[in-house]
């Protein structure tokens, strides 16, 4: 009778223990359920592109829809500059408010691997954060669009990197330390 007692109140114990263990993991942490902008609502990525040596010329926008899996081609002319800005839509809804109220943990990166294409941050302070300018509007001056064969522009949209930086490295402009990737587009360019 004293073995039966002395297993039922280990078994029950060990019950207990589980059962914390199983509440306590479950429950996410407080930087998850604060993210300002889960990967799964974004839809979109818009380039609105301007070219800069028309006087009031208008925008020309390119839509990314994410999941869709083709590429826009943005068209381009060699030794011209441009003004881009970037928008981030769920649905029909812009989000890019979102980002620039949380401007210390984003930062988006520019790759262009088959094009030789300079590019400035022109962000102004309501998208200038810890990390630096986070890259919604931006100037490419296009020294070269075709490179090679297929040339592209890869945008990354990065969630709280550990540390960011606007210099170019290789074909991109900017590079991240840790983070997670929140958005990804990718535009064909031509000219």
């Amino acid at each position: 009778m004293k073995n039966i007692f002395n297993t039922s109140r280990l078994f029950s114990l060990l019950t207990l223990i589980v059962l914390s263990f199983a509440v306590f993991s479950c429950q996410r942490d407080d930087d998850a359920a604060e993210d300002d902008l889960p990967q799964e609502e974004l839809t979109n990525i818009i380039l609105n592109i301007k070219d800069l040596s028309v006087a009031d010329s208008p925008a020309v926008s390119y839509n990314y829809s994410i999941g869709a899996g083709s590429a826009p081609v943005i068209k381009l002319t060699d030794g011209k500059s441009y003004q881009v800005e970037t928008v981030f839509m769920n649905g029909s809804e812009d989000v890019t408010q979102e980002i620039k109220d949380a401007k210390n943990e984003h930062f988006l990166i520019f790759d262009f691997p088959k094009s030789t294409v300079n590019l400035i941050r022109e962000d102004t302070d309501e998208s200038t954060g810890e990390l630096g300018k986070v890259g919604l509007i931006t100037r490419w001056d296009v020294v070269k669009v075709v490179g090679s064969s297929s040339p592209l522009v890869k945008i990354t949209l990065i969630h709280e990197p550990a540390t960011a930086n606007e210099a170019q490295n290789g074909t991109a402009w900017g590079s991240v330390t840790g983070g997670e990737t929140d958005a990804e587009a990718t535009f064909g360019l031509s000219n």
